[in-house]
């Protein structure tokens, strides 16, 4: 089954800009459509392999920092090509 995922992360701490970059970094390096915008995150793929990969993914992240607050939203469907009607 194919979903899109957006995600924002914010590492509650005051050197948080690195751990953003970190995360994106990781997921840029998956096998999973990435796209970014300065708000969230978008991943795009299948969602079972996807959601196991941003479990690693985000508890390396949680590691890393004091506290981080992820937000995630999922769409069960693949939503890269989406362009507006309007």
């Amino acid at each position: 089954m194919k979903a899109s995922i957006e995600l924002t992360m914010s590492p509650l701490q005051d050197d948080y800009e690195q751990h953003i970059i970190d995360f994106i970094k990781t997921l840029r390096e998956s096998e999973f459509e990435v796209l970014e915008n300065p708000l969230a995150t978008q991943i795009y793929g299948d969602f079972t392999p996807m959601m196991s990969f941003l479990t690693k993914a985000m508890e390396k992240s949680m590691e890393e920092t004091k506290a981080v607050l992820f937000y995630m939203k999922v769409v069960k469907t693949d939503r890269h090509n989406y362009e507006p009607f309007f």
